[in-house]
């Protein structure tokens, strides 16, 4: 009898790993096809390969700005802050992938107890290996939980990419604005001095009484109007230095900042726009948007599986004894096998409700994705139309300059000849600096506006353009390989 049953408990144990490994397989449904509905093409495309194949060291031609980013990628603590999320996701998937194998523990146990029938206590030893609750992946549960927290890491690292792109945008415009604040500071100081000087030359001829008052308070509004500008562009230059600092993530060295007006912020003469389908492969929130979805897939799986029983499998081997020297001796050998079946009866639909509950996630996350895709579209084109029209506004607002220059020339010539008053040179004076600070304004736009496209296309992942940038398959694209 004693055989019959060893060798019955071998064959379930034998039968219930062949069953084990030959029907694990997962539950999760087809994947949702996405329907983004964007257009075939951009609306302005620019030819030739995506600028987002250029590493950000070869982009940005200016040394210094490359040396602020790379500050910048070492010591930012949102992207630290990403990168540590990377290695939490990591570990937790370690945990989901280990629970596919089964967990052996040893233990140990001195018992002493009393009882009525002995009229004196009694010790027993134990120690032995153990096997407890090992599922028995029979309907790929574990296997899709695994899939879920592989997709999760996948979109953390996504995330951590997306987190450098918007980083290397805002270290560079933080850049470009301190550059541009300081241009607006000279300005309006040279601004000042002339404001300076014509209310000096209106007090004097005032005392001598050539003219009234009013051409001298006109000319105090002018002055007080420039010292206003200039201590708001101080203002501006103090917290563009200390928005830089703080996506540095330390102070920045004084000779990493710009010190004269930014003209170039990279040497490609057309920034490339690729082929939409560059744009998928190329932006990481939108593959982080993928990964989620196809998490969303593999909890459908895990919650389906739910629905059919669940096997585990308990186990120990070892030794017991009542008396410690005798522990180890030949017939103190033990050994217990334990499988146990959780069937599902009525559960008053909670997992029926826990599957709609996960299809219903997948749903909101294919909107997620889409959305991705077409909010991806949309800042890439934003980029493109800017590009498309700002070398008419700037060769316009040029021209515009030099109009009112020329204009405010004259009048000044026309006040002090004694033709015209005072008012006609103090408007063509306004107008000329407002001029002046809509050129720099639309400069640091057309700066801004190559930054923004670079970056809306994906750009700033790699440091070098010939670094390589694998992209790694959702557990749902992996899926669908192994299917072929």
């Amino acid at each position: 009898m004693q055989n019959i049953w060893s060798i019955t408990g071998r064959s379930i144990a034998v039968s219930s790993l062949a069953l084990a490994l030959a029907a694990c397989q997962s539950m999760r449904g087809p994947e949702p096809a996405a329907q983004a509905n964007i257009p075939q093409g951009y609306t302005a495309s620019a030819s030739g390969t995506s600028a987002a194949e250029q590493g950000y060291k070869d982009f940005f031609s200016d040394q210094r700005l490359v040396q602020v980013l790379d500050l910048a990628l070492a010591n930012n603590r949102d992207l630290r802050t990403a990168a540590l999320n990377i290695q939490r996701a990591q570990q937790q998937y370690q945990i989901t992938e280990n629970n596919q194998l089964p967990t052996i523990g040893a233990s140990g146990s001195v018992l002493r107890q009393d009882t009525l029938s002995s009229q004196k206590p009694m010790t027993s030893y134990n120690v032995g290996l153990g096997v407890t609750a090992y599922e028995l992946d029979l309907w790929g549960r574990v296997r899709s939980l695994k899939d879920n927290a592989l997709d999760s890491y996948l979109a953390t690292a996504s995330a951590r990419d997306a987190t450098q792109i918007a980083l290397i945008g805002q270290v560079a415009q933080a850049w470009l604005s301190y550059s541009f604040s300081n241009a607006n500071l000279k300005l309006a100081d040279q601004t000042l001095k002339a404001q300076l000087e014509s209310y000096n030359l209106n007090k004097k001829r005032f005392d001598v009484g050539i003219d009234s008052e009013v051409p001298v308070r006109q000319a105090q509004i002018s002055v007080e109007t420039a010292r206003n500008d200039v201590a708001n562009y101080k203002t501006q230059v103090a917290q563009a230095k200390n928005l830089l600092n703080l996506l540095v993530g330390q102070q920045l060295p004084e000779n990493l900042l710009p010190t004269q007006r930014v003209t170039k912020i990279t040497s490609n003469g057309a920034i490339g726009s690729g082929l939409p389908s560059d744009l998928l492969n190329n932006r990481p929130d939108v593959r982080a948007a993928e990964y989620k979805l196809s998490a969303a897939g593999a909890n459908i799986g895990a919650a389906k599986a739910r629905m059919f029983p669940t096997i585990s499998l308990t186990g120990n081997a070892g030794y017991a004894s009542t008396d410690l020297s005798d522990l180890f001796k030949s017939g103190s050998f033990v050994w217990g096998f334990g499988p146990s079946i959780d069937i599902p009866i009525f559960d008053w639909g909670t997992r029926q409700a826990n599957i709609k509950i996960s299809e219903t996630d997948q749903q909101i996350a294919l909107s997620d994705y889409e959305k991705s895709i077409q909010s991806a579209f949309r800042e890439v084109n934003d980029a493109l139309a800017v590009r498309q029209n700002i070398g008419d506004r700037l060769s316009a607002q040029k021209r515009l300059v030099d109009a009112t220059n020329t204009t405010y020339k004259l009048s000044n010539a026309r006040f002090r000849a004694g033709i015209d008053s005072y008012l006609t040179v103090l408007d063509a004076q306004r107008t000329s600096y407002a001029a002046e600070q809509g050129l720099l304004l639309l400069e640091q736009a057309n700066l801004n506006n190559q930054v923004e496209l670079y970056k809306s296309l994906g750009g700033g992942i790699k440091a070098n353009s010939g670094d390589a940038a694998p992209v790694q398959l959702s557990s749902a694209e992996r899926k669908a390989d192994a299917a072929k």
